[in-house]
């Protein structure tokens, strides 16, 4: 009897081993890296505070490219963290800041609009919106009354990501979008060590 059961469920192992491979071939999606890569992040001193530029490289797929095209509003997310190390315990976390960006397209006026806070850009073509958008630059993520929270001359561990935040989506798409890797855009959280300057240095 033990050996018969032994025998089934090697046997049942065997077939999911396969089942999952067949999965793997058949989706190589799964393994690919994000969707976003995110190279050049630094901060800086600049005169309202400490200020985060990077570079996202990234293309929307043809159904995010659709979606956009025909109104949907599309809602980019950057999100920066700066942690201090402890030896004793986990890291501290100093800094936590996020910023949203609105894609949108209007078609009485043929253009598309990116936004972000009080800022709104239009431009002649998606490619010309994206490539703004690509480019972060003199985000302030510590202003400067608020530059105690911090010593120049230490060294933070900074982490940065951008996604595609399909919470803001129209309660429609929203379904659509579970499970869906067309609208899966995302960068992993991208880490580095920074020493920041003088808050005073230009």
């Amino acid at each position: 009897m033990m050996v018969s059961i032994t025998a089934a469920l090697k046997s049942v192992l065997e077939r999911l081993r396969l089942w999952l491979l067949a999965l793997l071939v058949a989706m190589p999606g799964l393994l690919l890296a994000a969707e976003i890569e995110i190279t050049n992040p630094q901060i800086v001193a600049g005169d309202d505070g400490y200020v985060l530029s990077a570079d996202f490289a990234f293309e929307l797929n043809q159904r995010l490219e659709e979606a956009v095209t025909k109104g949907v509003v599309l809602f980019f997310v950057a999100e920066f963290e700066l942690m201090r190390p402890r030896w004793y315990w986990l890291d501290e976390k100093v800094v936590s800041r996020s910023q949203t960006y609105r894609l949108s397209y209007h078609a009485l006026t043929r253009q598309y609009r990116l936004s972000t806070g009080g800022l709104h850009q239009s431009f002649d073509s998606l490619s010309e919106a994206l490539r703004v958008l690509s480019r972060l630059r003199n985000w302030v993520v510590i202003e400067k009354a608020e530059s105690g929270i911090v010593r120049p001359g230490e060294t933070y561990t900074a982490a940065l990501r951008l996604r595609l935040d399909i919470n803001q989506l129209p309660r429609p798409f929203q379904i659509t979008a579970l499970g869906n890797r067309d609208w899966n855009l995302a960068s992993d959280w991208k880490t580095w060590q920074a020493t920041l300057p003088p808050a005073e240095a230009k």
